[in-house]
Formats: C-alpha cells, sequence, structure tokens
C-alpha cells in the first residue's frame, strides 16, 4: 500500500471510529451495531468490515483511540512545563479540562470498558494488564522526580497517585447540569489539596 492510499485508510478507520464514539454516547454499547455505526458515519457496513473485523475489533481499537487521544492531550502540556509542580499542576488541570470537553470520548470509554469483552469473554475491566497505564507512569515519575529535586516533601507517591488519579476520574460523575465554571473550581480545589499533600 503506498502512502497516499495509507493515510486515506487511516482518516477513514479514523471516521469509522469518531462514528462508534458518537453511536456509543447516544445508545450504549449493547444496543451499537456495525450497521448503525455505518449510518453515521455516511459508509457501508461492508466498508467497517473492510477495516475492522467486527464489532469487538472495532470496540477495542475505538478504546485504544480514546485512550491515546486523552494520554497526547496531557503529555503536551506536561511537557511544556519546566519544574515538576508545574508539571503536577498541568497534569492535574489538563487531565481534567480533557474529562470537561471532551464528554462524549469519557461516555464512549465507560460503555466501552464496562461491556466489552476480550475473545477470552473476560469482561474489558477485569482485564489484567501487562503495561501500566502510560498517565500513571508519567505521574509517578513527575512525583518521584519532584521528591528527587526536594520540591516536593516525603509521601508516599503510590498512595498521591492514586488519590490524584481518583479524583480525577470522580470529576467525571460531576452532574451534567454543572457548568464547566464547577470543573474550573473543582480543579482549583484539587490543586490546592494536593499541594498540601505533596509539601
Amino acid at each position: 500500500m503506498d502512502n497516499k492510499q495509507y493515510l486515506i485508510a487511516d482518516a477513514r478507520r479514523e471516521q469509522i471510529i469518531k462514528a462508534a464514539i458518537e453511536v456509543l454516547t447516544e445508545i450504549g454499547y449493547v444496543s451499537t451495531s456495525l450497521s448503525k455505526i455505518a449510518n453515521k458515519a455516511n459508509v457501508s457496513t461492508g466498508l467497517i468490515s473492510y477495516h475492522f473485523s467486527g464489532k469487538e475489533d472495532l470496540m477495542r481499537n475505538t478504546l485504544m483511540y480514546l485512550v491515546e487521544k486523552e494520554r497526547a492531550f496531557i503529555k503536551e502540556k506536561v511537557e511544556q512545563k519546566q519544574t515538576y509542580m508545574e508539571k503536577l499542576m498541568v497534569f492535574i488541570e489538563a487531565s481534567l479540562a480533557y474529562q470537561g470537553t471532551n464528554r462524549e470520548n469519557n461516555i464512549a470509554l465507560l460503555e466501552i470498558v464496562f461491556n466489552a469483552r476480550t475473545p477470552d469473554n473476560v469482561p474489558y475491566y477485569l482485564v489484567e494488564i501487562d503495561d501500566e497505564d502510560e498517565l500513571n507512569v508519567l505521574l509517578k515519575e513527575i512525583l518521584y522526580k519532584g521528591q528527587e529535586s526536594k520540591e516536593f516533601g516525603d509521601f508516599d507517591r503510590q498512595v498521591i497517585a492514586i488519590v490524584i488519579r481518583g479524583a480525577i476520574s470522580g470529576s467525571m460523575s460531576l452532574p451534567q447540569y454543572e457548568n464547566e465554571l464547577n470543573l474550573e473550581d473543582y480543579s482549583e480545589k484539587m490543586v490546592n489539596s494536593v499541594l498540601k499533600m505533596i509539601k
């Protein structure tokens, strides 16, 4: 396949994945079918079958796409900062900002994680993952290096990492009707609370 064809194929795959995210958000995993996704993407089901071997394959690829989108967004913001304190603050702020502006992505991700199963019939949320989530690795690295450089005080990195990731996930359950302002407020309070813990 030459490069141009590959790019077209890639764009087509992304178009199908984006349609899958919309359908998952609107009607949930159980009701999502390849024909409904094809409808949303304005393509034939045959074209989806050309790019993905079936619903499970498409859902697995959609999950990877969603995880990668969030990871890239946060990493880019973190890499722009110099001190570990700044990196940690922007990790929290960017994570919360992503949750706030990508609500559809979060709903689709949860639909897949809690409803999809592996080829061995294991629900995704119970799958033993060999590689640790890259955002967790990044967060622990910031905490470790911040302690090494004496920017942060003495604390258990594992516990603080779990507290931070838990508070970020928890923000997804802020009621839908609460506006962006509340997420900003939440973000500010969370940053202040974490600051107290790591000093």
